[in-house]
């Protein structure tokens, strides 16, 4: 099931923020969030916020019912515009995630979409994403969503190989992601991102291989890889305990780490975060880049996460509480914390070592920049940069990325 969420204090419920949350946002861009919590299925790895309709059944369940949740969440982004209130700044970029958020109807994409151009506009240039399914989009669909604003799309591929992905249990076809790119390309979508897993138990360096060559030739502008993590509670978790598949091994991580960023970078992709890479700056994903550079976004749905001005608060995880909420008026935000300027102090190294341009070295304080010493004498940071003022990790500072980290904060 899904993880718990972290404790905080209340919110009050008209969502009202403090005065100083609002200060110089007129300097920083703004993003909206948007979680759809459905899915057909539940993979054995996930412990992210969504629910079958199975686990929907209760005496909640009207409310929690995907045929009404679009219009539940615009209510919550019309709260978000009371809250923010005369905020000047157009919407830089939307993303909608999941669970599946095509499990939808493409009409309550475009619908939640409008809401947020109606109540805050939309920057001429804004991207416009939406994660898919393979399975549940078709050329039809794909050509309302970009009719009706989206330009950019998110598919799960996971593994070409029909054995990886039996472990993982998704459900697509082996080849069905590849297809889509194709579709969305031809429904005039300009970026497409496929995403990747690697180190599954059971998948082998050659089936890691086949993977990426899969997902390159499909020829997305973005390619997603991320290492699998056995979260506790899941199915998977389950699997390994009772000795059914192997324990996932650290080693052969760093191994297929290598791997793709050996593959990738032949076939023109360049890294921009330690698991991500695209063919050319615009290929980039900008709304995770405001995640990694602290700026604003409001996330609406259920257990979805919000940021503003150093507050930062996470609305209720039951889609049943969350729609009974926002139908009484009240904002459904479970908890918030007041981030202190040591708290976005230390959060900027967190997330910021981990792009390509590094960290700004007038961040550490000293116990941090003599470890940013000896991580640059032992390989880990890249000379050039740090001669300029910046800690910017190298291949194998990538692969310790979280050990880096740690010391840089101390």
């Amino acid at each position: 099931m899904p993880s718990a969420l972290p404790d905080g204090e209340p919110v009050p419920d008209d969502g009202a923020l403090p005065p100083h949350a609002r200060a110089g946002a007129a300097d920083r861009p703004l993003g909206f969030y948007l979680h759809v919590p459905y899915c057909a299925t539940r993979c054995g790895y996930c412990d992210f916020n969504t629910y079958t309709a199975t686990e929907l059944r209760g005496t909640d369940g009207v409310l929690a019912s995907r045929d009404n949740y679009a219009a539940t969440l615009t209510d919550e982004i019309r709260l978000a515009r009371k809250v923010l209130g005369d905020d000047p700044r157009p919407v830089r970029t939307v993303f909608v995630g999941g669970g599946t958020p095509t499990l939808l109807a493409a009409d309550d994409l475009v619908r939640m979409l409008g809401a947020i151009r109606d109540e805050f506009g939309l920057a001429p240039d804004a991207e416009v994403t939406t994660e898919a399914n393979p399975e549940s989009v078709d050329p039809a669909y794909l050509a309302a969503l970009r009719e009706g604003g989206f330009n950019r799309i998110s598919f799960g591929m996971q593994s070409a190989r029909r054995h990886v992905l039996r472990v993982l249990d998704r459900t697509h076809t082996p080849g069905r992601p590849e297809a889509c790119v194709a579709e969305a390309r031809a429904a005039g979508f300009a970026h497409v991102n496929l995403d990747l897993i690697y180190g599954t138990p059971g998948e082998s360096d050659d089936d890691w291989r086949a993977s990426l060559d899969a997902a390159i030739g499909a020829g997305p502008d973005h390619v997603s890889a991320y290492a699998l993590i056995v979260e506790e509670g899941t199915r998977l978790a389950r699997r390994i305990r009772r000795g059914e598949i192997p324990a996932t091994d650290d080693d052969a991580h760093a191994d297929r780490y290598l791997i793709a960023e050996d593959t990738l970078s032949a076939a023109g992709y360049a890294w921009y975060e330690v698991s991500n890479w695209a063919t050319s700056p615009a290929g980039r994903c900008l709304h995770n880049e405001l995640y990694w550079r602290g700026a604003d976004w409001w996330g609406a749905g259920p257990g979805a996460h919000s940021h503003v001005g150093g507050v930062r608060w996470w609305n209720v995880k039951h889609p049943g509480a969350y729609a009974a909420a926002v139908a009484s008026g009240r904002s459904p935000g479970a908890g918030r914390e007041v981030l202190s300027d040591e708290d976005r102090r230390v959060e900027r190294i967190l997330l910021e070592l981990r792009l390509r341009e590094g960290v700004p070295l007038e961040l550490l304080r000293e116990p941090g920049l003599a470890a940013s010493r000896r991580a640059l004498a032992g390989g880990l940071l890249e000379a050039g940069p740090y001669r300029e003022g910046r800690a910017v990790l190298t291949l194998r500072g990538r692969l310790l990325a979280d050990a880096v980290v740690r010391d840089l904060v101390d």
